[in-house]
Formats: structure tokens, sequence, C-alpha cells
């Protein structure tokens, strides 16, 4: 391959000197043609300004006219040399990406601008499709493109050798909830040359091209498209090489300046765009050579448009737009989360929800959605712990209301439990692409109920999920999850209501510490006294990023309950907020710092006194020595107590509060399934079954009266859901120095997972 692209190279670089020759002869002709008509301007051809058609509203000229189609060809020429120049020259500075694996399995060779106007990606593979059909495939740029909101073709006008000029208004998406979305105006030319390839160029028309003035957008920003495209040749024996380039100025200046590196990023860019089109061209190659077998009976297709149908949901939600019928909620007075909602039943009900009985009592559906900035925390592995550990962060009882929205009957809205319900997630996959990098699947939440109340709640619902950039070792890749709740009956034309998350790298700056933590959330959580980072922590694993995170869920609701919805969704995002951030600080590389937290190993003064307490009491209360330490200073006894092979655990114990759990084992947290950051999150009652809790609320007063009490042989459940079985439990009193009360200490003898 690497022969054949420099054999190519050579070859393109002669047809590259050839059609600037051929350009600067059409120049020569059209600027005669300008002669002859008493216009001594060849550059009236290209520059047909808005000012120059003002100070002569009825035009002699005809290269004068917007719509001229040789003015609009001499445009459209132009940006096929610059473009080719790009694809297989010099005119950027192109830099390999790194990440990008070399090898049989690569996707292609891929290069990033360094230094140049804007930011700029290019990239070349090879495809096992004739170039007609991969030309038809790019040019269908909604389908490949997940930023793409719309794209339209404003008019169509045939060129030479069957080629066409084509005026495209396009709107992208805004990747978060900080900044305005961009729209393009461009001209697409799509042409053939002498050797069967097949070119489509595309720049933006500004008022230094020349050409027709595009729509206007008030709610866009509009970013331009410099020379960019497609070279697809085609290969002996079958199959195509394609060479893309991708170069655009998204007026970074026009955001936040911490949100800049999103818009000035060349590896971002490569990775939603020229990477996204040659994994899509390869995709579809795979499938229609029947490389890739899927199960549950779904077309390859069927699951592509799935999954456009969650980004598309997802990222109307984050927009927002006003012409999709979204308009404003008014606030709580914090500002920290943004409620929209949208009254059109037909945003989320098709037309088989479209029935008289559901539409009086519809109220529409509504968005609650957030963004923050977050320190030191790789995105891929953000978004893969949240993937993988949803009873971290969901309630359940959320998503039931969630599921609940599928069905024609109404719902209740549901409130603030203490207890909530446990629940096991069951993930089936459904699809994958090429390389991994995304993959569609269908999540079943099993609930467990403990109480007869709670039977009604506690069933099993389904979420269609879209997880992607996962990979640490992309560059650029922005990290998502994306659900939606489904029936079980999944419908190819089932109703989507998408919510969750999605985490870009901000690209690092060489500022050093100081200068990176003016924004970052991080810093506004630590626990310690002051700011100030400990010497060498800023070198710590050389990691020193920054990402945006951006939450959104949405939820349907009945006229009368909006009010009520409204407030669920904003507590509830603001809950998921606090766990992602404790998730985020737990999973960081900086989470050694005594400023961030707990420590993985507690070493500190306070995890000493705190052992020692715990044995201390033991021993008074139960008279038996819980560990068999010989030496009672250091850290013997925390190394032991860390290390006992029973699960043991301390809980606060609050007046009309439930009690949380404080401190854990290492065995307390592997049963638990959780980290001590999140421990803290999980109360007692909420791990205990229906007996464990009745039981433990009898014995609680023999508890406070003779300091400790022994407990039956039980079952409770792990975080993630999981049945745990014990032969016995120990709860005692933890006493401090004074003699009074410190918390609760509870020993689960012999357990292990059912």
């Amino acid at each position: 391959m690497n022969k054949l692209l420099m054999e190519e190279n050579d070859r393109l670089q002669k047809q590259v000197s050839q059609l600037v020759y051929e350009n600067g002869y059409m120049r020569q002709q059209l600027q005669s043609a300008s002669v002859a008509t008493t216009d001594t301007s060849c550059e009236s051809v290209v520059m047909s300004g808005q000012h120059q058609q003002q100070q002569n509203p009825t035009p002699q000229h005809p290269q004068k006219d917007a719509n001229n189609p040789a003015g609009l060809l001499a445009i459209a020429e132009e940006t096929l040399a610059e473009f080719l120049n790009k694809a297989t020259g010099t005119a950027v500075d192109w830099v390999q990406m790194i990440g990008m694996k070399p090898g049989p399995d690569s996707i292609g060779i891929v290069a990033v601008s360094r230094n140049c106007s804007g930011v700029a990606a290019r990239a070349c593979g090879l495809v096992s499709l004739e170039p007609t059909k991969v030309a038809e495939i790019l040019k269908d740029r909604p389908s490949w493109y997940r930023d793409c909101r719309c794209l339209d073709v404003v008019s169509v006008i045939p060129a030479a050798n069957g080629g066409t000029i084509e005026l495209i208004y396009m709107q992208t998406y805004a990747p978060t909830t900080l900044a305005s979305a961009r729209d393009f105006w461009t001209l697409r030319y799509t042409t053939s040359l002498e050797d069967g390839s097949v070119v489509i160029c595309e720049r933006s028309l500004t008022s230094s091209t020349g050409g027709p003035t595009g729509p206007p957008a008030s709610s866009f920003i509009r970013a331009e498209m410099l020379p960019s495209g497609f070279l697809i040749r085609p290969c002996e024996g079958g199959g195509s090489i394609i060479n893309i380039v991708d170069h655009v100025d998204l007026d970074a200046w026009s955001v936040p300046e911490v949100l800049r590196p999103l818009y000035e990023s060349s590896k971002i860019l490569a990775q939603k765009m020229t990477i996204a089109a040659l994994r899509h061209i390869r995709q579809i190659a795979q499938e229609t050579s029947g490389e890739i077998q899927y199960g549950g009976g779904r077309q390859p297709a069927v699951l592509r448009t799935f999954s456009q149908r969650l980004c598309r949901g997802f990222n109307d939600a984050v927009n927002g737009f006003a012409d999709d019928g979204w308009s404003l909620l008014g606030s709580d007075g914090v500002e920290d989360v943004t409620i929209v909602i949208n009254s059109s039943p037909s945003k989320f009900l098709g037309s088989q929800y479209n029935t008289p009985t559901m539409l009086p009592t519809f109220g529409g559906v509504l968005c609650a959605k957030a963004s923050m900035l977050l320190q030191n925390v790789p995105p891929a592995l953000l978004v893969r712990f949240l993937r993988e550990h949803r009873s971290e962060w969901a309630d359940y009882s959320v998503d039931a209301y969630s599921a609940a929205c599928l069905k024609a009957s109404p719902y209740a809205v549901p409130c603030a439990r203490p207890s909530g319900f446990p629940s096991t997630q069951v993930i089936l996959p459904l699809a994958h692409t090429v390389e991994h990098e995304e993959f569609l699947e269908v999540v079943r939440l099993e609930g467990h109920a403990f109480s007869p109340e709670d039977v009604a709640l506690a069933r099993d619902m389904y979420l269609l999920q879209l997880c992607s950039g996962v990979d640490e070792n992309a560059a650029g890749a922005c990290a998502q999850l994306v659900f939606a709740p489904i029936d079980e009956s999944f419908a190819d034309d089932a109703p989507l209501l998408p919510s969750g998350f999605r985490v870009i790298p901000l690209d690092p700056k060489t500022d050093g510490p100081a200068a990176t933590r003016t924004l970052d959330l991080a810093s506004t959580l630590e626990v310690g006294a002051g700011g100030a980072r400990p010497a060498g922590e800023a070198d710590l694993n050389s990691y020193n990023l920054r990402s945006v995170l951006t939450i959104a869920f949405q939820f349907t609701f009945e006229n009368h309950f909006r009010d009520n919805v409204a407030a669920m969704a904003r507590q509830y995002v603001r809950s998921v907020v606090g766990s992602v951030q404790r998730v985020a600080m737990a999973i960081a590389p900086s989470r050694l710092s005594s400023h961030m937290g707990p420590n993985p190993l507690p070493g500190s003064p306070e995890a000493l006194t705190l052992a020692r307490w715990i044995c201390r009491s033991y021993r008074i209360h139960t008279g038996g020595d819980l560990l068999r330490v010989d030496s009672q200073t250091g850290d013997a006894v925390l190394k032991q107590l860390w290390k006992h092979s029973d699960a043991i655990m301390c809980c606060s114990v609050k007046t009309n509060a439930s009690p949380v759990f404080t401190f854990a084992n290492q065995a307390g947290l592997d049963m638990l399934e959780t980290t001590l950051v999140a421990l803290q999150d999980i109360m007692l009652d909420k791990i205990l079954d229906e007996a464990g809790r009745k039981i433990l609320y009898s014995e609680f007063s023999k508890i406070l009266q003779q300091g400790f009490a022994y407990l039956p042989a039980g079952i409770c459940v792990s975080s993630m859901g999981r049945p745990v079985s014990y032969e016995q439990a120990v709860a005692w009193k933890v006493l401090n120095e004074d003699d009074t009360n410190h918390c609760l200490a509870i020993m689960f003898i012999n357990w292990s997972f059912v």
C-alpha cells in the first residue's frame, strides 16, 4: 500500500501542476470575455462582492451576477486546485497524528495541521468499494457526521465532465451547552479526473471569494470551511484509495477562553470528521462484503439508524434550538442546571402514540442539562466507569419513571426515597463498529423488591445505549454514553428520548499547573484548607488534562405535572453531577493528594486513630480481640484491620437520618463493590434486605444499651445489586477518646457472593 501511495503521490503532483496551468488558462479566457464587455478587472469573475452589486443595481456584466455559472465555476476550479495541493502536496504543514496505530488493522494514515489558519486534518485509506459508491456515501454527510444537524442543497448547477456545482447550507450542533452552534454556507464541486478519479471539493462562500450570500440564522455563528474534500482514486483489481482533507475556521474567539481548545484542536476535528468519514466507509464496505455478523436479526442499516437517532436526540437536547420548539423554563435561583421544555407532541410521540386519549394529558418533553469542567480525568476512563457502574450514579425510581413514559397510562412523578431500590444491570451487545470505538447495546435493569409496596416499581426495564470513545489512546476523541428507555417489543420505529453524558478533552496547556486551575471544577471540591497543590502533584503520571463534561436528561411530562417533573429533573441532575464529581475525583491520577478526599489506603493520622477506636471499642464491649496485633504502635493496627478477611465497615449514626457508610476495609469495599469515595453515598438500610433491616432495628436499642449485638446469618446486596450472604454479623458502638459515641461498626463474617 505504501508503494502504491508513493506512486500515486508522484502522479498527482504532476496532475496538480497541470490543473494549476489549466486554471490559469481558464482565468485568461474569462479575462478576455471580461475585456470584451468593457470590464478590465479579471477578478470581478471571482470577486462578485455585495458592494459592487449595491453600487450598480442593474449590472451590465454577466460575471458580476452572483448566480452566474461562469463565476461559480471559477471559484470551483480554484477550490479544486487548492484542495488537491492540500490532499497530496505541502500546502499545509502536516504532522502524523499520535495514537493512530500502523499495520494491517489500521484505518489509514492520519495527519493533522500545525501552525496553519484554522484547523485541518488529512487521512488516506484503502476500501473495497468503487469510487462512485464511495462518493455517494461521503456526500451524504448527515449519515456519518454526527454533529451535522441538517444539510440543504440550495441549488445545483451542471458542470463539465458530468460534474456538478452545489450551493449548500449546513447547520452543525454545538458540543456543549456553553457555546453557540456553527453553520456553513459553501460551494461543493463534484468532478472526474482523466484517470477515473472522483473529486468532491468544498469551500465557504464569503465576501472575499464572491458568490451568493447564504441564508441568515440567528442561533448560529457562521464558520468558514477552507478548501476541503475527498479525492477517490480507483485501484487495480477493485476498490478505492481515499484522500480526505478537512480544513475549517470555527471562529474560536467567539467562545469563552477556557473552551477555545475545542475549536482550535485539529485532533478533535480529525476524530469528528476525517476519521469518522473513513470509518463509516470502511464499515459499509465490510457490511456489503458480509464480513460483519449481527445478532438479533437486525439489519446493519437499522442498527446504524438507532445509533444516529440516539446521537441526534442527545444533540437536540444539548442544543435546545428554538426552531425545534424548545423554550427555557424559569430557574429556581441557582443557574447550575438549565431546564428547557418542548410542548410539541411530535418531539417524542410517534404516529402510533397520536391517540385522542393521550394528547389531552401529554404536556411535552422536558430536558435538564448542565456542563462543567473536570481536571485530570481521562474522558475514556470516566465514561467507561459510568457505563459499567450505573448504580453509582443512577436512581432506579427515575429510571422507572422514564420507562413509564412508553406506556399509554398516566404515571406518577418519583419522589426522593431514602432507601431506593437495588438494581442489577445486564448488558446485551447489539452491534459495534469495525475498530470497536463505538458499540450499541441493550441494557436490562433488573429490579429487586424487598417489600410488597415496592413490587410494582421493581420490575425489569430496558435501555438502548450507545457508548463511544472509550479508547484512552485515541487523541482528541470525544467519549460519550447515551441511552434511551425502550419497551420489550423494541420496534425499529420505537420512540427514543435519549439522555446521557459527553466528555470532550481540552488540549493540555503548557502554562504550568497554576494556570490550569482557574476554572477547573475539581479545585472547587477540595476539602483541605487552602487551594495549593502539594509539591510534585502536577507531575503525577505527567497527566494534566482538562475536559468539559455535558450532562442532559430528558423526560416526558403530563400538563398538570410539569412543575413537579421540573423539580424532580433539576434535583436529579444535581444528584448525578455530585456523583460524577466524586467518581471523577476517585479515578483521577491526582487522587493521592491529601487535598482531594480519602486515600485508597487510608494512612492518615485520622485513619490510624479510627482503627484504634474500632479495635478498642470491640474489646471493651465484647471482651474479645478483633485483631491479633502484638504491637499497638505505628500503623500495625490499621494494616491488619485493612487486610482483615471479614468485611468491617463504619457508618454514621445521626438522629432522624439513615446511617451512611464512612469507612470500610478492603474486604468491605469488595463486598459492597465500591470505592472509598463512592462508599459515602451508600446507606446501611439500602444494602440490607427486609429481614436484615428488621433485625437491625429490633437490636438497635440493645446496641445502644450494652454496646454491641450479634446478628444472625442473612443476605445483603452490593452497590451493584449482587446478593451477598454472610454467616453472622456483629454490630458495636465505636467510642472516641472521651468515651462518647463516634459511629457504628459492623462486621460481616464469612461473606460471599451468592
